[in-house]
């Protein structure tokens, strides 16, 4: 397998576009609970898309149909936005966007929980947790990305991190390296052995993104044949960051104030 490093001008684009979806991201986590529905929400994504002068990246991608991806509840990933799927307090919401900028591809998650007096303070507090430990996974696995890791070391350092909190990472869905394409080579699994997998090289950009469960972490497929939900109907959360690799350490492109979880 080919992994291409990319030159010292992608890189400056892409960590335009990081910057840019950051922004769109932070103006979708203001928005959402000014939406009735999912459809709202990426109605304002779009239209913020547009403004940056970017493409979507997903509209398209594989017949997806949507700018975003917009997943409640017990839905993992590739929520479909609709008029239908209604948006209120008590929620716990991932929002995913990509964008093509300069021909080049950003890509980045949040999750977030809309607060609601009618959950009980246990709960609250379960919700958080989970929120917390997905996205903490992500530093606590930085240190260790340069080049020359495995993605098998990447993967072994989120598992055992989410897995001494008591929840579970996701199997059948994975991270990726990204820049020319919207998915690139290597995948970036959220679970692996230490020295197993391909090695990530420096100028590489890759999407770290643990998706995590409170439950079990087998999913299921949902008859639209895209929405993404926990089997067991249990809670989950994902976080995606765009990390660039380099000689010596690594360095998060996309910012912490878009993708870090919040109580709303």
């Amino acid at each position: 397998m080919i992994i291409e490093k990319k030159s010292d001008k992608e890189i400056k684009i892409i960590k335009e576009a990081a910057e840019i979806l950051s922004q769109i991201i932070l103006k979708a986590k203001k928005s959402i609970l000014k939406c009735n529905s999912t459809l709202d929400l990426e109605n304002i994504i779009c239209d913020t898309i547009k403004k940056y002068n970017c493409e979507p990246a997903f509209k398209g991608y594989r017949g997806y149909p949507a700018c975003s991806c917009i997943s409640i509840d017990d839905e993992l990933v590739h929520g479909i936005p609709n008029k239908n799927k209604k948006i209120k307090r008590g929620q716990v919401v991932s929002i995913d966007i990509g964008i093509k900028y300069k021909n080049l591809y950003a890509d980045a998650a949040t999750t977030v929980f809309l607060d609601s007096q009618d959950i009980d303070i246990e709960k609250k507090q379960e919700i958080k947790n989970l929120l917390e430990v997905a996205y903490q996974s992500i530093y606590n696995v930085l240190p260790y990305i340069k080049d020359g890791v495995r993605t098998g070391d990447v993967g072994f350092h989120i598992q055992r991190f989410v897995e001494s909190k008591g929840y579970n990472v996701i199997r059948e869905y994975v991270g990726h390296a990204i820049g020319r394409e919207l998915h690139e080579k290597p995948d970036i699994p959220n679970f692996g052995n230490p020295g197993e997998g391909l090695r990530i090289l420096s100028n590489t950009v890759i999407c770290v993104e643990p998706m995590v469960s409170i439950g079990d972490w087998h999913t299921v497929v949902d008859k639209d044949g895209w929405t993404v939900r926990m089997k067991d109907g249990k809670l989950c959360a994902h976080f995606e960051h765009m990390i660039l690799v380099r000689e010596q350490d690594s360095q998060i492109l996309t910012d912490h104030e878009a993708i870090k979880p919040e109580i709303i």
